[in-house]
């Protein structure tokens, strides 16, 4: 009988992840640049960088802010900017995907759940139509340094991953499997590293920021766990980072960088 391998934390994934790890470098490119995010619901944020220091303004509103950021750069006039910032007594996990070639941007802004929420059996949930995982993740798009119009943000939902069963190396002893079930839902399992033998089906959303390039983002509903990266089929590079609480006593929460080689696997034809 084969042993059940074991559920860990983001933390302990994040010690996984750490040695010798093929993480894109954070960029000073953006130090002594500032955008103002024109939100199609809209907001207008202005985000003014430092090197390592990003802070924020809501226009109309005394609302602001500061934090450390990262950002990486898979395609020439594109980043990925992450951060953490507070809000109501919670913190917000923040992704920027800022493509100045369009003047556009999609943010994701993840929360994780209470620990209430995460000790909620799954069947229940499934009983009452809710989610399985209580990870949270909004999406929104906008205009750089201009008003919003419609159609300023060529970023789009796409299901062009379906079908694709994708090759992960995070580092020299982390590897993973991902196949891309629909546009709601994918299957990745450990091939190598601290998660080997575990695999799961997890809730999913992709989408299309220019030919070949991709915005996935993940949540888990075993370990609350929000996952985004930006994967570079045409470049075979992955780059993104992974959200969730560090340790099991719901306190301290872990954001660490996540960055791979990636190769396609094979690529299923669905008959029509």
């Amino acid at each position: 009988m084969n042993n059940q391998p074991e559920w860990i934390t983001v933390g302990a994934l994040a010690d996984g992840f750490a040695p010798e790890a093929f993480i894109l470098p954070n960029l000073a490119d953006l130090a002594g640049q500032s955008f103002t995010l024109h939100f199609e619901n809209g907001w207008q944020i202005e985000h003014r960088f430092s090197t390592g220091q990003l802070a924020w303004s809501l226009a109309d509103s005394s609302a602001s802010g500061e934090a450390p950021y990262r950002a990486t750069s898979v395609r020439e006039g594109l980043y990925l900017v992450d951060f953490l910032k507070q809000e109501d007594g919670r913190t917000v996990s923040v992704s920027l995907v800022l493509d100045i070639v369009n003047a556009a941007f999609t943010a994701v802004l993840g929360r994780m759940p209470g620990e209430v929420e995460v000790r909620g059996d799954l069947f229940s949930k499934a009983l009452t139509g809710d989610e399985l995982t209580s990870v949270k993740a909004e999406f929104h798009h906008g205009s750089l340094d201009r008003p919003w119009q419609p159609g300023a943000c060529p970023h789009t939902l796409t299901r062009e991953l379906v079908g694709l069963r994708n090759l992960y190396r995070y580092s020299p002893t982390e590897v993973y499997e991902h196949i891309y079930l629909n546009e709601n839902f994918y299957s990745w399992q450990c091939l190598k590293g601290v998660e080997q033998g575990l695999a799961d089906t997890d809730r999913c959303h992709t989408l299309k920021i220019a030919d070949s390039l991709y915005l996935f983002v993940w949540r888990e509903k075993i370990i609350p766990t929000l996952g985004l990266v930006l994967i570079d089929l045409e470049n075979h590079r992955s780059d993104g980072k992974i959200f969730g609480y560090a340790s099991g006593d719901f306190g301290e929460l872990s954001n660490f960088p996540v960055s791979s080689h990636c190769s396609v696997l094979n690529r299923t034809e669905y008959p029509q």
